[in-house]
């Protein structure tokens, strides 16, 4: 094992479950009934993702894990030579369990408010993605569009920040949060942005298996989508980076 390797791990872990906190908890809060938040809308929920990359992003790169909190971007980073096969195996793992932690959470924290929410799509929609209009292929599209503009634009900032080139070097978490939030209101309409396949995938397992009293299905037919867009929508990223440096 790489030495550092379990502090990557920890942070990972706890940076991706205060992300689905945050992230999951703004849309528990606009969707379920009786939340003084409900009905505030798109908008209040992309800012709320974009504060909860922020946060996610600032616990794990504070103990010293590389704050990626999302597979697609991990395999991203092995594909353009950052991170090893073993690193990213651990990552990719601690991301998934920290995703189901932030989303037992969200369920723990809106306790009161699942038995009176009759809407099941709703109710999954606070753990899980869906799509505006269900079409598979025109689904996976957007997933990989949105993946291909975040990982893009994220190695970029990381680029320059690297060289020195802006005051990026200590405004990139920021700067990564406004990116997630520009994707959130452009992109996001179609299928819900999950572009992380643990911040979708997580939080369907926590939903499956959670005690929600009239929880419905957790379309586990859809559930593809949103893991493999966003791996295609990064690999393509990485590679279309690395063919231009």
């Amino acid at each position: 094992m790489p030495a550092g390797l379990p502090q990557t791990v920890i942070g990972e872990f706890l940076g991706t479950l205060v992300l689905l906190l945050l992230g999951n908890g703004v849309v528990a809060g606009v969707l379920l009934e009786e939340s003084k938040a409900r009905n505030a809308g798109w908008v209040v929920i992309t800012a709320g993702w974009a504060f909860a990359v922020l946060c996610g992003v600032l616990v794990a790169t504070a103990l010293g894990a590389p704050g990626e909190l999302n597979p697609a971007v991990t395999i991203a980073n092995v594909i353009g030579g950052t991170r090893t096969a073993s690193d990213a195996i651990a990552h990719i793992a601690a991301q998934l369990l920290g995703a189901i932690g932030g989303a037992k959470l969200v369920w723990l924290h809106y306790l009161p408010h699942w038995r009176i929410t009759h809407d099941q799509g709703r109710i999954l929609a606070c753990f899980s993605t869906g799509p505006a209009i269900r079409a598979p292929g025109a689904n996976l599209l957007s997933e990989v569009i949105g993946t291909f503009v975040l990982v893009l634009v994220a190695t970029a900032i990381g680029a320059a920040a690297a060289a020195g080139a802006t005051p990026a070097t200590n405004l990139t978490p920021a700067l990564v949060a406004a990116l997630v939030w520009g994707i959130g209101l452009s992109l996001g309409g179609t299928t819900g942005y999950a572009i992380n396949p643990a911040r979708d995938l997580g939080p369907r397992i926590a939903h499956a298996l959670l005690p929600i009293a009239g929880k419905g299905s957790s379309d586990w037919s859809y559930a593809w989508i949103p893991v493999l867009g966003p791996v295609l929508g990064a690999s393509l990223a990485a590679l279309l980076w690395s063919a231009l440096n």
